[in-house]
């Protein structure tokens, strides 16, 4: 069964960074649309960034734009989300998700239902 494990969220100042991580196991991210969302208590799961098949194509959310950047490295079937200039509002349980996708798709996904499979989350808190 396909699985996605996230990892790299902990305990950052404002202002700092923070690299997440997401692996699969029994799935090829190759094969599949990606993306990273956030969910912080009381508030629906949102999405954060998104990455099509064929890694042309990306989308941010606003509050993210200019801060973050998505990245796959294929070899080793692992994302990455490289958080910049962090805010204590980015304070939030984070996690991975993958969609299976046509070859060489350029389309990116940015709702919840769209995606098959997630990993479990890791928190990233952000103190002020």
């Amino acid at each position: 069964q396909a699985r996605l494990l996230e990892s790299g969220g902990g305990l950052v100042q404002a202002g700092g960074s923070l690299r997440l991580s997401c692996g699969a196991s029994e799935l090829a991210f190759s094969r599949y649309a990606l993306g990273w969302f956030r969910q912080s208590p009381g508030k629906e799961r949102e999405i954060v960034a998104a990455l099509s098949r064929n890694g042309g194509n990306t989308n941010y959310a606003d509050s993210v734009k200019g801060r973050f950047t998505v990245s796959r490295d294929s070899a080793k079937d692992t994302i990455y989300l490289q958080m910049n200039s962090l805010r204590p509002e980015d304070t939030a349980v984070y996690y991975c998700a993958a969609k299976l996708s046509v070859w060489n798709s350029g389309q990116v996904y940015t709702q919840s239902s769209d995606y098959t499979y997630w990993g479990q989350g890791t928190q990233v808190t952000v103190s002020s």
